[in-house]
């Protein structure tokens, strides 16, 4: 274990990629000590990836892509800011509602900072912000990106720890939810001390047709729900529902409606059975096809083969970490690696709280260091059989181990936001670090209130049916 851990902490601190460390890692340890064949590292690799939810992680990143080239991202912040634009600190507020409605259409963090962030960051300098301000309420609103669904870190933890990813991403709301009010606080603090203004005048028209977007958003699942009980098959009720949100979003002219629909559709498509987590990624992507090629227009054949190519790029080095990491994992647990770090653990408490206060450490450290896939990979087959020794919900866990990563991206030596951020604002890491510290309380926040009230977590799956 000693030279498993060590290889791979020196190869990383010489600068080797986090996946090219684990395989070295992994292959010396199998060559010097003879514990498996050799082709058992290749048996691992492939057994890593052969999974169906995996799945979803290419195509949930393309339908990032594709809706960053479609244009929907500048339409998002448009709407925000007729939103909560009028607020004091109102392009932070601005920052932040931004993301949530991303959130519900890429799943990663840094496609929240590198797509939305980039123009909220820029239009908070021309609005005369100082730029740490601008570069610190990007860096934690991306951490939402995550936590709301889809998210590609619960598809890679319910695929480790067996757990339902329905579950996973519908405990992810209500923590979401709670993140983005505290997050919206501490705008409203900075704003008072700070005496920051509006940036957008209070129009009553704007508002209300913003309102106007969102109940028509919400009331589509609705009507959906009244015609399948007056005795509408599901198929027909969706049909008629997506005719007359086409024909009012063409006669009132909506700005953001049709790309506000992408997280209902993906959250209301799985609530009622018409897909799984996997097939949800397949229909956002159609649904971001159908808004660049036909209801925009802003899509070309360009944009769409650079979507492609990025996303490509992306899930090879995403799926090479996951390959990586299986076969990482699986020595750490062959050389009882699991077994001794459950023994330590159980020899310094036996109290469940005292517990997830030293897993939050312990994450809080390695997110710092490890790319949060591979974190996942690595940790879940390690602490999981310790969580159920301390009868933790699995679900509730997932929740705990990706906020705690994504605060570990906000980090150096490996915090992958960080650097995006830092290179979108021109501004040094270390600047950039420092202008991330004060956005940390809320997110350390949210994590208390998940950590040690578990319906925060599981009170909206198990309303669902989800949990038991």
């Amino acid at each position: 274990m000693l030279l498993l851990l060590g290889s791979f902490l020196l190869l990383m601190l010489v600068g080797v990629p986090v996946a090219i460390s684990m395989a070295v890692a992994s292959v010396l340890y199998i060559v010097l000590y003879g514990v498996a064949p050799d082709i058992i590292v290749a048996q691992r690799m492939i057994a890593g990836v052969e999974s169906f939810p995996l799945l979803a992680v290419p195509f949930f990143i393309l339908a990032g892509n594709l809706m960053n080239s479609a244009g929907v991202t500048g339409r998002i912040y448009s709407f925000a800011v007729a939103l909560v634009g009028w607020m004091k600190g109102g392009l932070a507020q601005v920052n932040i509602i931004g993301s949530v409605i991303f959130s519900g259409m890429s799943g990663t963090a840094l496609a929240d900072a590198a797509g939305i962030g980039t123009i909220e960051i820029k239009a908070m300098k021309d609005h005369g912000y100082p730029v740490e301000a601008a570069v610190g309420v990007t860096a934690a609103s991306a951490t939402l990106g995550p936590i709301f669904p889809p998210s590609l870190p619960f598809v890679i933890y319910g695929m480790m720890a067996n757990v339902s990813i329905g579950a996973l991403f519908m405990a992810g709301i209500l923590p979401g939810v709670v993140m983005t009010l505290l997050m919206m606080i501490t705008v409203a603090a900075f704003a008072y001390r700070k005496r920051w203004g509006s940036d957008a005048p209070f129009n009553v028209r704007e508002l209300l047709s913003a309102g106007m977007e969102i109940v028509v958003v919400l009331m589509v699942p609705v009507a959906i729900y009244l015609m399948m009980r007056a005795g509408l098959s599901m198929n027909a009720a969706a049909g008629i529902a997506l005719l007359v949100l086409l024909a009012l979003d063409w006669y009132f002219g909506f700005s953001a409606v049709m790309a506000l629909m992408t997280p209902v559709i993906l959250i209301g498509g799985m609530t009622m059975g018409w897909f799984t987590p996997t097939e949800a990624a397949v229909a956002a992507v159609l649904w971001s096809l159908f808004l660049g090629l036909v209801r925009y227009r802003t899509m070309t054949l360009s944009t769409l083969a650079k979507a492609s190519f990025d996303t490509i790029e992306t899930t090879a080095s995403v799926l090479f970490i996951v390959t990586a990491a299986s076969v990482f994992a699986w020595l750490l647990t062959a050389s009882q690696a699991a077994q001794l770090l459950s023994d330590a653990i159980l020899s310094i408490t036996d109290n469940k709280w005292v517990f997830l206060i030293l897993v939050n450490l312990l994450m809080l450290f390695v997110g710092c260091f490890l790319d949060t896939i591979a974190a996942i990979t690595i940790l879940v087959p390690i602490l999981l059989p310790i969580v159920a020794k301390f009868d933790i919900d699995p679900v509730q866990f997932g929740l705990i181990m990706t906020l705690n990563l994504m605060i570990g991206l906000l980090h150096p030596p490996l915090g992958m936001v960080l650097f995006v951020l830092s290179r979108v604002a021109k501004l040094s890491v270390e600047r950039t670090t420092m202008a991330i510290v004060p956005w940390l309380v809320p997110l350390f926040l949210a994590l208390i209130l998940i950590t040690f009230i578990p319906a925060v977590s599981l009170w909206l799956p198990q309303q669902l049916g989800l949990l038991r």
